[in-house]
């Protein structure tokens, strides 16, 4: 049976990505209680980083790293289902959003960028998507990734 929340992904034309390996010694995961901590998802499907490098401050390199926030965020969910014991529709409210843009110094608009994944979760959770945020530039990200995402959520009891 499919979440309400993964209908509502098949409806925007997205879905979750199939399982890769991390790329370092970590969980993807962390439950306390009724709260996940996500570890940081950087842009990449299927093991291959979808967007590398420093992000350009022109409207199309801005757009591609939307993208790549969403990219970001769908795989966030595809361990939060894991999380979920298989069911989107537990989430209770996501709490926390971290964004780290790969980008040069002086660049403003990791906000626009991290906008991307945070658009994702309001769309699929509605106002329980809504999330206190961080969003920053960096000098690198793992696989020369152009953006990493990381989130908190809290289950329903």
């Amino acid at each position: 049976m499919t979440s309400q929340a993964e209908q509502r992904l098949a409806d925007l034309g997205l879905e979750l990505p199939p399982d890769w390996a991390p790329r370092g010694q970590f969980l993807p995961f962390r439950k306390d209680g009724a709260i996940v901590y996500l570890s940081g998802q950087i842009c990449e499907w299927a093991g291959d980083v979808t967007h590398s490098g420093p992000v350009e401050d022109t409207a199309q390199g801005l757009e591609a790293a939307r993208k790549a926030a969403q990219i970001c965020a769908l795989n966030l969910l595809y361990r939060l289902r894991t999380a979920c014991d298989g069911d989107l529709d537990r989430v209770d409210v996501v709490l926390r959003l971290g964004g780290f843009v790969n980008c040069r110094s002086g660049f403003a608009q990791s906000p626009a960028v991290i906008n991307g994944a945070t658009e994702l979760f309001i769309a699929l959770f509605g106002d329980d998507g809504w999330h206190a945020r961080t969003a920053v530039g960096v000098a690198g990200l793992p696989g020369n990734a152009s953006v990493e995402v990381d989130a908190i959520v809290r289950l329903k009891a």
